[in-house]
């Protein structure tokens, strides 16, 4: 008998001690966990604990029989799949089981084969039915998630895998494009880890320039340079006993690298200007847009520090991979700025469409701003394609509406486009080109969305 589905953990509750124990051998020789229950009230106390995906329980025993364990174990953990097995296989005794909420029903004797099939099919069942609840407005209060949206198996998978690893003290490796919710994974982990009652401290690394880093993290002394009137604790200390989230990582310089390195494998950190250690008690999570495995082959990142952040990895998908996200994402966007701009609005004819067969480059994040800038444009209560959808360049007037940045951004990216064409996609003669150093034009190209990776 073999398992299709993960291995799971089962009861069996019967009186009988023979049958009771060749049924616990027949499971444990498929690779079952399985527990013995002598009765039917030593049973419903270990079902009702919670600690097994199926219980199989005879159904007659003493005062507690088996009716009467299926009704226990139903009430305190609904999702605990029940098989009832029985010599005396009538239909009425059959028809009140699965009234009560057996999952199946099985009549002795049976050969193991049978038994294989309904274990499987309950163990699917029990796996099915815990999918369908991983979204569930309960379980997203109760495990923080009430701003994590969506219903596809990739998101399914990464908040399994949140719930799992959380109350672990692992560091977390979160990747991902630029705006498939990063920090949202990043605020899940720490709200369901031991660490949640203490500060959860956010830096983004290509927010802050190189010589602010160092000092903003681990603090400084009285005079440690201009300006340092008097002694400054870091984030780090901040976020003593909490986490702390690390965005854009990759941003970070080598020589940076090795000092966070040290304090997240010693415990520890030295203030600028001190050297005097100073313990910290952090757990670390870290986040990126750039794939580190290969920043690692070219030397712009530490592998020693790749490999320690990468103990735990999620990768968040993109909204391009998961579309049937896109309505859920949408209805929730609109109630949320409907309701912040006190305004009526709801989505006309063929907005859905549309946005379903957009690439969205910009993913999650993208979707917020067009459902924001809709919801803000809207006059007569009907967000049409127009509204939501991003327009084409125009030739005229191109710099209507768009901020100084913006503006900026836009010569930036075409000027590197043009040096890295003109370079034959070599990073050193385009930075030759542009009179930047190689460094430089790497994070330029981070922040500004130039791919990096086919260069």
């Amino acid at each position: 008998m073999q398992p299709s589905v993960r291995l799971g953990k089962i009861l069996v509750v019967d009186d009988q001690r023979n049958m009771r124990t060749t049924l616990a051998l027949m499971l444990r020789s498929a690779g079952y966990e399985v527990d013995e229950a002598a009765d039917g009230a030593q049973g419903k106390d270990l079902g009702a604990a919670g600690a097994y995906d199926v219980v199989i329980t005879d159904l007659r025993m003493g005062d507690d029989d088996g009716i009467e364990v299926l009704r226990g174990i139903k009430e305190a953990q609904p999702n605990t799949e029940v098989i009832v097995m029985t010599a005396y296989g009538t239909i009425e005794s059959a028809v009140e089981a699965m009234r009560v909420g057996a999952f199946d029903y099985i009549q002795k004797p049976f050969t193991e084969q049978e038994l294989s099939v309904k274990v499987t099919k309950a163990l699917e069942s029990r796996q099915l039915r815990s999918q369908v609840q991983l979204f569930a407005q309960e379980f997203k209060e109760r495990y923080h998630l009430e701003n994590v949206v969506g219903r596809s198996q990739p998101m399914r998978d990464v908040l399994a895998r949140v719930i799992k690893i959380a109350p672990t003290e692992a560091t977390a490796l979160i990747t991902g494009e630029s705006g498939t919710g990063k920090e949202l994974i990043a605020r899940a982990v720490h709200a369901n880890s031991k660490r949640a009652h203490r500060p959860f401290v956010t830096v983004n690394c290509a927010a802050i320039t190189e010589s602010l880093l160092e000092s903003e993290l681990f603090g400084y002394a009285r005079g440690a340079f201009t300006g340092a009137v008097a002694a400054r604790k870091g984030l780090f200390e901040e976020a003593d006993g909490g986490t702390f989230f690390f965005d854009e990582i990759a941003e970070t310089t080598p020589a940076f690298q090795a000092k966070l390195l040290r304090a997240i494998q010693e415990g520890e950190i030295r203030r600028v200007g001190e050297n005097k250690p100073i313990r910290v008690d952090v757990r670390v999570v870290a986040a990126t847009n750039v794939d580190l495995a290969q920043a690692v082959a070219d030397r712009r990142f530490r592998q020693d520090l790749y490999y320690r952040l990468n103990v735990v990895r999620f990768v968040l998908p993109p909204l391009r991979e998961r579309p049937e996200d896109i309505p859920l994402l949408l209805e929730f966007f609109l109630g949320k700025y409907t309701r912040k701009m006190g305004r009526r609005a709801r989505l006309g004819e063929g907005v859905l469409d549309r946005l379903l067969v957009y690439g969205f480059p910009g993913n999650v994040r993208e979707l917020e701003n067009l459902v924001e800038q809709a919801v803000a444009l809207c006059t007569n209560g009907v967000v049409g394609v127009d509204d939501i959808l991003p327009e084409e360049p125009r030739s005229v007037d191109a710099t209507v509406g768009r901020t100084l940045a913006d503006i900026v951004d836009d010569a930036q990216r075409q000027a590197i486009e043009t040096a890295l064409k003109n370079a034959d996609g070599s990073r050193e003669r385009a930075a030759e080109i542009l009179d930047i150093s190689p460094t430089t034009l790497w994070r330029k190209m981070t922040r500004l969305g130039i791919n990096i990776e086919s260069r």
